[in-house]
């Protein structure tokens, strides 16, 4: 299988690059280089102290670690956040607190996970119609429960 080259480069010494816990893991984890509190229903930009360049033709997605969001009510906000090919700023994870207490992110901890994924371009077309299916506009939840 090939593989895609990730490159990062450090905004912050004390960052900890992407890496995969496991072999086979789908997603790279991703780690503050900030302490910071987040208060019930507040939500923060976390830093991770590392820029991107995805290969090309692909786009990262975060999301949240299902560890903290069982054990702790938190979560990436607007899950899955993409990160576009040609995004080269610092990538930041906003989280938020679902919980009824305060969470405390310390330097070092995983707080995401980022998947790489190709993108298929498209050229937009407009039509005066579009084919029939058997589902045709059935939608939200017009398959049952």
């Amino acid at each position: 299988m090939d593989k895609y080259l990730l490159k990062v480069h450090r905004v912050n010494k004390e960052a900890t690059l992407p890496c995969y816990a496991n072999p086979g893991d789908a997603g790279l984890d991703l780690y503050s280089v900030e302490e910071v509190i987040i208060n019930p229903t507040e939500t923060k930009l976390i830093k991770t102290g590392i820029r991107i360049e995805l290969p090309p033709y692909t786009e990262a997605q975060v999301r949240p670690r299902s560890g903290l969001a069982l054990k702790h009510s938190i979560t990436v906000l607007n899950t899955p956040g993409t990160i576009d090919e040609g995004y080269r700023g610092e990538v930041g994870i906003i989280l938020i607190n679902h919980g009824k207490e305060s969470f405390k992110v310390e330097k070092g901890m995983k707080i995401a996970q980022m998947i790489v994924n190709r993108v298929v371009p498209v050229e937009v077309k407009e039509v005066e119609e579009l084919s029939n299916t058997v589902r045709g506009e059935g939608g939200f939840g017009s398959t049952g429960m």
